[in-house]
């Protein structure tokens, strides 16, 4: 664990509401979830914010599973960023009900000096100025992934055309990446988004897997097929999270390991999923990621 990936993200309180039950005020956040998938990998860097209601508790939930919190800025003039959320039948869609930025609307991301020369850099969905910052600040030449979110393809697309093109990696869902492209197609929205200024990007495609566009071709991956959905918050934070750390683990970024990333990136959000906010991603073990890794790549593979 020789490469840190310095992640950038909200951390915070989320309500979630689904058909089967309820989860209030738990952990939650982009950074939270990406950190601590990260973590099963190499040593993820936390920059973000939070306010005078944050419970030591939860640092030490970040320590244990050693995240280093030195760009984690605790702000005691407020409360830390909160969002309720609710899944309707069949986790297909979500409506937010409620957004408290609060200590999170004031956050400027200051990169402390220990991580400006981190190699690898993963950017959650938070403003795209805000990602911009970041990267003005960081030194060297390193790989730099980033998720945005409908909110800001809507009221910020300017500023994250000029985000783009800064990037090693974008990670969009399908719905963002046809939003973002105006291209029905995901296989022809995905081509058209790396003419926009990636070097790379993937399309992920919930029950339908994720799709890795690079300038010669796609590859693919299914998804693995969960049996108890919980809460699907986080997933994508956490495949990022982890796609990034191991590619810091080996310290590679080619194509065979960036399709290998993928596989432990499925496998990583479909554990997330099987428990409310933090949970399951928090206590899994490295050993049930690397068991359904086996798993997807026993379904891709032919015999002899």
């Amino acid at each position: 664990m020789n490469n840190p990936v310095l992640i950038v993200g909200s951390v915070a309180f989320d309500t979630i509401i689904t058909p089967f039950s309820t989860g209030k005020h738990i952990l939650g956040g982009s950074a939270s979830y990406a950190c601590l998938a990260c973590s099963y990998f190499t040593v993820p860097q936390m920059v973000s914010v939070v306010g005078n209601d944050f419970d030591p508790a939860y640092l030490q939930r970040f320590k244990k599973r050693g995240i280093d919190l030195e760009g984690l800025q605790i702000d005691q003039t407020g409360k830390s960023f909160s969002w309720t959320g609710e899944y309707n039948e069949g986790f297909r869609s979500r409506k937010t009900t409620d957004t408290q930025v609060n200590v999170f609307e004031s956050f400027q991301p200051a990169i402390p000096a220990a991580y400006k020369k981190s190699q690898y850099v993963m950017l959650g969905n938070i403003a795209p100025e805000l990602q911009s910052h970041v990267l003005d600040q960081m030194e060297g030449n390193p790989f730099v992934l980033a998720n945005t979110i409908d909110l800001w393809i809507n009221l910020k697309k300017r500023p994250l055309l000029d985000l783009i093109k800064r990037l090693s990696l974008l990670v969009l869902n399908e719905e963002e990446v046809v939003q973002l492209t105006g291209v029905q197609n995901v296989i022809q929205a995905g081509r058209t988004l790396l003419d926009m200024g990636p070097e790379m990007a993937i399309v992920t495609r919930g029950e339908a897997g994720a799709y890795l566009f690079y300038p010669e071709g796609i590859f693919a991956v299914p998804a693995y097929q969960v049996v108890e959905l919980r809460d699907p918050t986080g997933a994508g934070d956490s495949f990022a999270g982890s796609f990034i750390g191991f590619l810091a683990s080996v310290e590679r970024t080619d194509l065979d390991s960036l399709k290998k990333a993928l596989f432990y990136a499925t496998a990583t959000a479909s554990l997330t999923v099987e428990a409310f906010s933090c949970d399951r991603l928090e206590t899994v073990g490295r050993e049930a990621i690397e068991s359904r890794v086996e798993e997807l790549l026993s379904i891709t593979q032919l015999e002899g």
